[in-house]
């Protein structure tokens, strides 16, 4: 009989530790001094023990792992943040906006600024999306 791997929630990370995850996903893998070093440069200054806690704790919460095949400890995320950030923003969507993603989108773009990237972006998948819902398009009749 095969057991299947518990997955634990992404609102179960603190900020803190989000904040340990997110350099390891934008730095790779890294010791408990380099991440140290990362949060550092990200404005939050943490002593080495306090960082090690993070990296324990993000561990036994299946988010990372590590190696001590070296000298120190190889710290790695094991979550991606794609995973990360949906959950949260689906709870968040909960949350505040009934689970209704267009009063959260809407929100977000009247509040929100964005660069012509980025609004660029928007309108190619606003475009495809009208295209995809469009009754009287022949690709999307079943």
């Amino acid at each position: 009989m095969t057991r299947k791997k518990a997955t634990i929630p992404a609102g179960d990370l603190g900020a803190a530790e989000l904040e340990a995850l997110t350099t390891l996903w934008d730095d790779g893998p890294a010791t408990v001094r380099d991440v140290m070093h990362g949060l550092h440069r990200r404005g939050r200054k943490v002593a080495y023990t306090t960082v090690l806690t993070f990296l324990t704790r993000l561990e036994n919460k299946g988010y990372v792992t590590s190696d001590k095949s070296g000298v120190a400890y190889i710290y790695k995320a094991k979550a991606p943040r794609e995973r990360i950030v949906g959950s949260r923003v689906k709870s968040l969507m909960q949350q505040m906006f009934g689970g209704s993603a267009a009063p959260m989108a809407l929100h977000l773009l009247r509040n929100e600024r964005f660069s012509s990237d980025e609004i660029d972006e928007m309108r190619k998948l606003i475009d495809k999306l009208a295209v995809e819902s469009d009754p009287n398009n022949p690709d999307n009749k079943a």
